[in-house]
């Protein structure tokens, strides 16, 4: 069976003023997150499908990869213009893009 090729961007690369949904759970989400990105945990993604954002590619991003790799084939095949975050919020981190905690101040990836 041919598969096509998941559209990807390494974490360096993302646009600065790209919407990103960050698919983590709650737990990462507080501890470190890129300012401005939505936050659906991957588990819920189906159920509020609504809150997802709509118009520009999104940018789905987890810790490493899998899961928003997962998300992002999801919200294709549901006709949403999506793009996965190879690599993660670790790589997204490890490339010096900002990261925030749950209360605003620096955050760190877990």
């Amino acid at each position: 069976m041919f598969r096509s090729q998941l559209p990807s961007v390494d974490a360096a690369a993302v646009p600065a003023d790209a919407v990103l949904l960050d698919v983590r759970e709650d737990d990462e989400w507080a501890a470190g997150h890129a300012e401005g990105a939505v936050h659906i945990p991957m588990g819920e993604v189906v159920a509020r499908i609504d809150e997802v954002p709509v118009g520009a590619p999104l940018h789905v991003v987890c810790r490493v990869g899998g899961r928003s790799a997962q998300v992002t084939q999801y919200l294709i095949a549901q006709g949403r213009d999506a793009v996965n975050v190879s690599g993660g919020m670790l790589d997204w981190e490890a490339a010096g893009r900002p990261v925030v905690s749950g209360d605003g101040a620096a955050g760190f990836v877990v």
